[in-house]
């Protein structure tokens, strides 16, 4: 059995993330601030994601649980390809919300980030495109850890919240024009 801290993971995290950044200013003898300050937003972006979405929400005495793979659990995978089954699967409406607004929400700061990082990605259908990948690259990480399923109900919810982000981001840069 192996498991990972949420704070274990995110120290690794960070150290990449600085190191990386670091190095590539070295590299380039120049900053960008306000490049490193949407990075920075991405950063920060994808800490929730990775928090949400691969650490169970259960706390016990106020610590979020870690996340555990375990061989002996990890197989036969936890997956459903059919839309919408498990989506009202839940015993109270408070559940239900909290999954769907949960899923979609987390997902919509990559929506108008992601056009402000990369140039080429000038359209809705890339954006989302892309958001749907990273949804995707992260049901399929999910595969192996029994506390966790992967739900193509989350693919579709995250997708939305991309969606929803990229319409904020057109929506922002129009009225600026």
């Amino acid at each position: 059995m192996w498991e990972i801290s949420f704070l274990e993971l995110e120290l690794f995290f960070a150290a990449f993330w600085i190191l990386s950044r670091m190095i590539l200013w070295i590299r380039q003898r120049n900053v960008n601030w306000n490049q490193e300050a949407v990075l920075l937003l991405m950063y920060i972006n994808i800490a929730v994601i990775i928090r949400f979405t691969f650490f169970p929400m259960s706390h016990v005495n106020g610590n979020v649980q870690p996340l555990v793979f375990d061989a002996s659990t990890a197989f036969p995978f936890r997956i459903n390809l059919i839309p919408f089954v498990n989506l009202f699967d839940y015993d109270n409406k408070r559940d239900l919300l909290l999954n769907v607004i949960g899923n979609t929400a987390m997902f919509i700061p990559s929506g108008i980030i992601l056009p402000l990082i990369y140039k080429n990605l000038n359209s809705f259908w890339k954006v989302v495109a892309t958001g749907t990948m990273i949804s995707l690259c992260i049901e399929i990480i999910q595969l192996p850890f029994s506390v966790r399923a992967s739900d193509v109900d989350d693919l579709i919810l995250n997708t939305l919240g991309v969606a929803i982000g990229y319409g904020i981001y057109a929506a922002v840069k129009h009225l600026r024009r």
